[in-house]
């Protein structure tokens, strides 16, 4: 068997049952990392949040979606309980689908240099219009850049019919 790194010794909110209510403002010091045990293997992460909640900058309403958030990692992961607190914080922030979208892939870029990520955020409609954007990032300088830059232009190549919103 195989010697475990830990990593954890800095995750605050994994196990703590004294945590208070959610913090519903944006807050991407909410999100915390480990350290990767397996780090010389290529290997994709997903995460699928169906309970994405943000305001409409302009009116207030709530927007909802789902969030589908892949990630190949390099030395740090993200711990998902943080995470989804970090994405509980979006509750009350106001803000437009696209801008929402690049801001988390930018906030886990930061916090972990992965070395893909990708989110698509598949929003309800309002006023007969769904908004889907697509964001994804490569490390530059590594074959995950081209990965990239070839996933974006072929992200959409066989949408799905939509039925149920």
């Amino acid at each position: 068997m195989s010697e475990r790194k830990t990593g954890m010794d800095d995750l605050t909110l994994l196990g703590n049952q004294q945590q208070e209510g959610q913090q519903f403002e944006y807050d991407p010091a909410l999100l915390e990392s480990f350290d990767n045990n397996h780090p010389g293997t290529d290997y994709f992460v997903k995460f699928n949040c169906p309970e994405f909640t943000t305001l409409c900058p302009m009116t207030g309403q709530p927007d909802f979606a789902t969030l589908y958030i892949s990630y190949v990692p390099d030395v740090k992961m993200v711990e998902s309980k943080s995470l989804k607190l970090y994405l509980f914080s979006y509750r009350n922030h106001g803000g437009f689908h696209e801008d929402a979208i690049n801001t988390i892939v930018n906030d886990l870029v930061e916090l972990m240099d992965p070395r893909y990520l990708e989110i698509w955020g598949k929003f309800t409609p309002r006023g007969g219009i769904s908004i889907d954007p697509y964001v994804n990032y490569g490390k530059k300088g590594t074959k995950f850049e081209e990965m990239a830059y070839h996933r974006l232009m072929n992200h959409d190549m066989n949408p799905e019919t939509i039925t149920n919103r």
